[in-house]
């Protein structure tokens, strides 16, 4: 017999980088189903789980608003591939905006730095901007 192996909250928290209150919240709210019980009442999550949170994790350190997390797992439940795109598509589109805006801001960083080490260096430059 091949059972799969399960983990508690806690081993499910330390592998995946959230919090036992984040991952209760998460089941509340409906991001998560509700995983099997073990004896006490105890959650037990399947690997399979532990992928979904972690591809969840993904979704909010990106800033993807939990309302439109919860709007792909109703979809990904449904097995509505076309929203399931739509949404990972609108999502990748305003991650590539925003690095491609972290991108410049570096770079404006990187010209004031250089401008800091001219004058450190006593080779001092007028700067026009701040």
């Amino acid at each position: 017999m091949n059972e799969e192996r399960t983990y508690s909250i806690s081993e499910v928290a330390e592998r995946t980088g959230l919090s036992t209150d984040t991952l209760r919240y998460y089941e509340k709210i409906g991001l998560l189903a509700s995983p099997t019980r073990g004896g006490g009442q105890k959650r037990m999550y399947a690997e399979e789980d532990i992928g979904r949170i972690r591809f969840l994790n993904h979704l909010r350190r990106t800033d993807m608003p939990l309302k439109k997390i919860k709007e792909y797992v109703q979809h990904y439940s449904q097995k509505d591939d076309a929203h399931c795109y739509a949404i990972l598509d609108s999502h990748r589109e305003a991650i590539e905006q925003r690095i491609s805006e972290l991108n410049a801001t570096a770079e404006i960083i990187r010209y004031k730095l250089k401008h800091f080490q001219e004058i450190k260096d006593g080779h001092q430059k007028e700067e026009k901007h701040l």
